[in-house]
């Protein structure tokens, strides 16, 4: 390694400060603003946001959020912390001159203040992180965009990389697999965030990395095609979405003969609302009215130890 002071950032897509309508209404409005995540015409797009979507959503998903809140705060924002101090905590150990800071795209702690903590440290070359496994323009792309926008504040830019996608990495295949227990007659099913088709079609290949990132695991675990199906979730909004939905998908399965059920949301890097609510909580009850028997959701990866030594792998390629 050279005699550099390193600056890691770790950065994931964030969280409301606390479960209220009124913090939960500020954070979706960041979120939904960002025109790669809904890409419709600004001024259409913020009459909507503005007059139906927010006024809407925003008690809707401020009582989903209370579901899940902790006594650390937000699922998201904790485990994200344990992740920022085992990292530091192994650069540490080695003795190694690297600071490691964690900022979220939209909400607390932001970019723009994460890129400032590492300027005060007088770091000589940032590393960006994005815990995103498989790219896509709705998610990688808007770290590129919120990293780039918190360098306007500075006059000194040192060097940086920026760590594409790691969908296809061995080390994140192996652990994933390691976190995968399945019981007899139990299909692995695969769920992806979904994006809305037209991107794909316009050449996001975000479902790509998924389907590799699904037939690695499942190869690695020595399944047949018929233990384990892809699908996508979280759907918004009227246009076609990535296909097969999750939602309907475990909804038919009963009918179809599958009683038994194990969830993984592999593109998730840390549990958050997505995968708390939506997938352990919400589609376990809709299988199970529709006929299923045994419903599992497999844990993100978070801060396991498998987890961090991946994304310590990810960090030193680039030093």
């Amino acid at each position: 390694m050279e005699n550099k002071k390193i600056g890691v950032l770790l950065t994931n897509l964030g969280t409301p400060d606390a479960p209220t309508v009124a913090d939960v209404k500020r954070y979706l409005k960041q979120f939904l603003s960002d025109p790669r995540v809904i890409d419709l015409p600004k001024l259409k797009w913020q009459t909507i946001l503005n007059c139906f979507v927010l006024p809407k959503r925003s008690p809707k998903v401020a009582k989903l959020y209370q579901s899940i809140w902790t006594a650390e705060g937000s699922p998201l924002l904790a485990i994200s912390r344990e992740q920022q101090k085992a990292v530091q905590n192994y650069f540490n150990a080695k003795g190694k001159e690297v600071v490691v800071e964690l900022g979220m795209t939209y909400g607390n702690p932001s970019m723009v203040q994460a890129v400032e903590n590492l300027t005060k440290q007088a770091v000589e070359k940032i590393i960006v992180l994005p815990l995103y496994p498989q790219y896509s323009s709705t998610t990688t792309a808007s770290v590129l965009d919120a990293f780039a926008e918190s360098l306007k504040q500075h006059r000194r830019i040192v060097p940086f990389e920026f760590i594409h996608s790691y969908h296809n990495d061995p080390l994140y295949i192996e652990a994933l697999a390691n976190s995968i227990t399945l019981e007899p007659d139990e299909l692995l099913l695969f769920s992806f965030h979904g994006i809305p088709k037209r991107y794909a079609d316009e050449g996001d290949f975000y479902p790509q990395h998924c389907q590799q990132t699904a037939k690695l695991v499942a190869q690695k675990l020595n399944l047949k095609s018929e233990q384990w199906k892809l699908t996508f979730q979280s759907r918004f909004g009227d246009e076609e979405w990535l296909q097969p939905y999750t939602d309907e998908t475990l909804e038919s399965f009963p009918s179809q003969g599958v009683k038994k059920v194990a969830v993984i949301c592999a593109g998730f890097s840390v549990d958050c609302l997505e995968t708390l609510e939506e997938i352990a909580e919400e589609n376990k009850e809709n299988f199970i009215n529709a006929g299923g028997e045994s419903y599992r959701y497999i844990p993100a990866l978070n801060a396991t130890g498998d987890h961090i030594r991946m994304m310590v792998k990810l960090i030193e390629e680039k030093i």
